[in-house]
């Protein structure tokens, strides 16, 4: 059976997770190839939002097994409270949970060395949870997997040559306490007791499942934008969440996916340092945020925020090969009289419709907006797409035909029920 992707196409945000766990009823599997828990997907189960950050939001449905694949960087600490918080939730993750033991580890240094490095001159704005430095050791060859926690001699004997290296760089560079290697070991025993049941080798399964004729869902974290080739150098990730990233991240083969939906928000967020030429000022942000609650939901950060930005969305569909769009938060943009959009750029004298990656050009970028009218009514209670005013679908076309994509979904709130999928 075809594997379908699920991705970001701005930077993130975008609410992949209430759309994942919609299509999940359709899914046998869902799949996450890449990040670790510097992503947070938030799930409105009944009047509970539950945010998760490792595990696949499609574990609240039964009947889908999810998995954690090879690409992502996993901190234990993270992984074991979102276990415990699903089980508070008497979810039963029993043979459903399934843990790549390829998948590198996060490691105390590594979230001490991203600390240290975003409180220099000149951040990046990362969410200080390790991921940069965790993958930085993976292409290094010196980073520690789960199969290597599995074995003790091996686990102790890597961690040991990485702390000795670490911790020169820690006193000599940046003046700080060395790290007790005795004290991670204790730790990262007790987790390799509890993550033991549910580590296999995804790969194995994964092609499996692609054999027996399984629906598969592989899930990016973050955003195009954020891709560590094809987005805003250097104010990226240390990953591709990319559709390419899916067959890198999970051993699945190019020829298995057969569909990438894109998932936008009706205006544009971002989060952390890094170029973002349709942003607001703080007046028209704040309402934005306000409305829409734009705080990240892994590190409470306000998020910056800011008209649709086309340009970058048919980036993002170029480089996916993304062929529908998911459009969600429309109902934060009731309120508001027009509605922009950037359907190009100018700079200078030159009018720019591709989105450039480097960010000192898209610094000096002036965005050329199309206004629409709003609809200044709730959408909140739609169910079908006549449902809506008839400016929010004009608003609605004009994204699925200014981005060279068709718009098959359509949230309008929190809500599981609060979705809209056209044609039904």
């Amino acid at each position: 059976m075809p594997v379908q992707v699920i991705v970001g196409a701005q930077w993130g945000d975008e609410g992949k997770g209430k759309i994942v766990d919609h299509l999940s009823a359709k899914i046998d599997i869902v799949a996450r190839y890449q990040g670790g828990a510097n992503a947070g997907h938030t799930v409105v189960i009944g009047e509970q939002e539950v945010v998760l950050h490792l595990i696949p939001s499609g574990i609240f449905h039964p009947h889908v097994t999810c998995v954690i694949g090879n690409g992502v960087v996993i901190d234990p600490i993270a992984l074991m409270s979102e276990i415990e918080q699903l089980r508070k939730l008497n979810v039963d993750m029993a043979g459903r949970l399934l843990i790549s033991h390829n998948a590198h580890l996060i490691m105390p240094y590594h979230k001490l060395l991203d600390s240290i490095r975003e409180q220099t001159s000149e951040p990046i704005g990362t969410t200080g949870r390790g991921i940069g430095p965790a993958y930085i050791d993976k292409f290094m060859r010196v980073g520690i997997r789960i199969v290597d926690l599995l074995n003790r001699d091996v686990f102790v004997s890597k961690l040991r040559r990485n702390i000795d290296e670490k911790n020169q760089i820690l006193k000599k560079i940046y003046g700080k306490t060395e790290l007790d290697v005795d004290r991670i070991v204790c730790e990262y025993e007790e987790f390799d007791k509890k993550i033991d049941p549910f580590v296999t080798d995804t790969v194995v399964y994964l092609n499996g499942a692609l054999g027996g004729k399984k629906r598969i869902l592989a899930e990016g974290a973050q955003g195009a934008l954020l891709d560590i080739d094809h987005g805003t150098y250097p104010f990226v990730t240390s990953s591709s969440p990319t559709s390419g990233g899916a067959c890198t991240g999970l051993g699945i083969p190019p020829t298995s996916i057969t569909g990438v939906l894109g998932v936008v928000k009706a205006y544009s967020t971002r989060v952390g340092n890094g170029p973002f030429p349709t942003e607001l000022g703080e007046e028209a942000a704040g309402q934005l945020r306000n409305i829409g609650g734009e705080y990240g939901s892994t590190t409470g950060r306000p998020r910056r925020c800011g008209w649709f930005d086309a340009v970058s969305v048919r980036h993002s569909v170029a480089v996916n090969g993304i062929g529908e769009i998911a459009v969600t938060k429309l109902d934060v943009l009731d309120s508001f009289d027009q509605i922009r959009v950037c359907t190009a750029y100018r700079l200078g004298e030159k009018t720019m419709k591709h989105f450039p990656t480097d960010a000192s050009t898209l610094e000096s970028v002036e965005p050329h907006y199309e206004t629409f009218d709003g609809w200044k009514i709730s959408v909140a209670g739609a169910r079908r797409y006549t449902d809506l005013p008839a400016n929010a679908r004009r608003y609605v076309e004009a994204l699925g035909e200014i981005t060279g994509t068709r718009v098959g979904v359509i949230s309008v709130g929190a809500r599981r029920d609060q979705t809209i999928v056209r044609g039904e």
